[in-house]
């Protein structure tokens, strides 16, 4: 899935954050060499090297697990494109969720209903001959959360239940 410009910024907040966090403790590490016979310099020294650490590890699992949400999943089914988009319509807009952007038969570009306090989750659903690729992020204007990820996992896994169970339907 492709972000642009303020989504792609908004998405990746949160690790840019976290590494602006490893940034000012590798400052304080190197401030911490010229404190040199001062009592404080092993607990500066100390404190940098474990919020180096902590900051860095979270900018990589929340790295990994952004980048790992913006691939497609592969979906291979015995229908052509044309009933698989049908199929993958049929559920978006019977779940509630707004077509953002559609080109039949190949491209389904949508957002999740949200709730009072929640903003839904975009999902994209590509069909290619035999092939569905489907992809489910967090809202890239609210930005990336732990919380949404769950959703999103629900969100694919309804697209490939209903593409998959199109190929048990002789009828369609």
């Amino acid at each position: 899935m492709e972000l642009a410009g303020f989504e792609r910024l908004r998405y990746f907040a949160p690790t840019a954050m976290c590494v602006y966090l490893a940034v000012i403790c590798l400052a304080l590490l190197v401030t911490s060499l010229f404190l040199g016979k001062l009592k404080i310099a092993p607990a500066v020294t100390a404190s940098g090297i474990y919020g180096l650490m902590v900051s860095g590890g979270l900018a990589l699992a929340f790295w990994s697990a952004q980048r790992r949400d913006l691939r497609f999943e592969h979906i291979a089914t015995e229908t052509g494109e044309a009933v698989n988009f049908a199929a993958a319509r049929a559920a978006a807009l019977g779940a509630g969720w707004s077509v953002r952007h559609e080109v039949a038969p190949r491209l389904i570009e949508a957002q999740t209903a949200g709730g009072i306090l929640a903003v839904g989750e975009r999902v994209v659903v590509q069909c290619r001959g035999y092939e569905v690729l489907v992809a489910s992020i967090c809202d890239p204007t609210v930005g990336f959360t732990l919380s949404g990820r769950r959703s999103c996992r629900a969100h694919r896994a309804m697209i490939r239940r209903v593409v998959l169970n199109e190929r048990s339907n002789p009828e369609c």
